[in-house]
């Protein structure tokens, strides 16, 4: 396939790990698992070796730190519970390792390869398994692991880190019950799903046929809801951009940095400049004044961000798409594979 060729094996290894999403450390995790051993020479493993290293590399990590692996406030993993009854004498190594063998590889050995929502672009690129019985690492994870294996095994550890990082905020930050009461306030107000497809001619005239998160052109389109919809529970139209697919797909429910929050108000300010009936709507749903406007929309923001904690597209409240030159290859491969 062309694509792939433009693609090296260190750009496919830093898609998969630094842009997937995270709902815990299982993809790094299993990231570090897999280059190990390719480092040491493996091109196959049974399934109950490669839980043995797995829970290995768990171990480890909790045994330095207590850092929580998901975000859910008031949950753990799999991984960390296992952990725990093993240090504790409550289950032998063979019964814990049996645990992860049979439980703790459904979502990420199928899933490492998916970038965002994407399956096929890079599908069984680094490895290939058969579910329950063994893993084949293939040439390009063992050209990695003899080339750039220290430097990519840093950046595992500092992805690792960072999504612990936010995962303590979350777990430490939100306030269940303040978070479910703005849940309930925009839910009682909101509404079903509306058909979107119908304002990308209007706001493609506000975003100059860019994407509104990484500036590339448009391709596949998608109208996304900056601030995620799960929360806001409707569809009006100061909070709709056009965004490629596939940013769409990664950036999903996330947060986005508070310069993505000014960039949305300057184009509500370019609509509130025009004669589009969509002008009133934006009025009424914000305020009067450009000010008045400003001020509700940091409003939604904040009360967002009192729910979603530091769920942060990335990891990262600073994170901007379009300063991210590796970024802006990647969309353009997924938009032309």
């Amino acid at each position: 396939m062309a694509v792939r060729n433009s693609f090296t094996d260190s750009d496919y290894w830093k898609a998969i790990t630094l842009y997937g999403l995270n709902a815990a450390t299982y993809k790094p995790a299993l990231a570090k698992t897999v280059l190990t051993l390719a480092s040491k020479g493996y091109s196959s493993i049974s399934w109950e070796d490669l839980a043995d290293q797995f829970l290995k590399q768990y171990e480890e990590r909790l045994g330095s730190s207590l850092m929580p692996q998901q975000g859910t406030p008031g949950r753990i993993t799999k991984l960390e519970k296992t952990v725990a009854q093993l240090s504790t004498g409550i289950l032998s190594r063979s019964d814990a390792v049996s645990i992860i063998a049979n439980d703790g590889f459904n979502d990420v050995v199928p899933r490492f390869h998916t970038i965002g929502r994407d399956t096929r672009f890079a599908e069984n690129y680094f490895y290939e398994a058969d579910f329950g019985k063994s893993l084949r690492l293939k040439d390009s994870l063992m050209n990695l692991a003899t080339t750039e294996l220290d430097e990519l095994l840093q950046e595992i550890d500092a992805r690792w880190s960072l999504l612990e990082g936010a995962f303590e905020i979350n777990h430490s930050e939100i306030d269940l019950k303040l978070a479910n009461d703005i849940r309930e306030t925009y839910l009682s107000s909101g509404y079903e799903r509306t058909t979107l497809t119908n304002n990308i001619p209007f706001l493609a005239g506000y975003q100059g046929n860019v994407c509104f998160y990484c500036a590339e052109e448009l391709t596949e389109i998608d109208v996304d809801h900056v601030l995620p919809r799960q929360i806001i529970q409707h569809d009006e139209i100061w909070n709709l951009v056009l965004a490629h697919r596939h940013c769409n797909q990664l950036k999903s429910d996330y947060l986005v940095g508070s310069h993505f929050i000014e960039k949305l108000i300057r184009r509500n300010e370019n609509i509130m400049g025009s004669n589009h009936p969509w002008k009133a709507k934006i009025q009424t749903s914000l305020g009067n004044t450009v000010a008045q406007r400003a001020s509700c929309l940091k409003d939604h923001y904040d009360k967002v961000k009192l729910v979603r904690g530091s769920a942060y597209w990335t990891g990262d409240r600073g994170y901007n798409p379009e300063s991210d030159p590796f970024f802006r290859r990647l969309i353009t491969q997924l938009n032309t594979k």
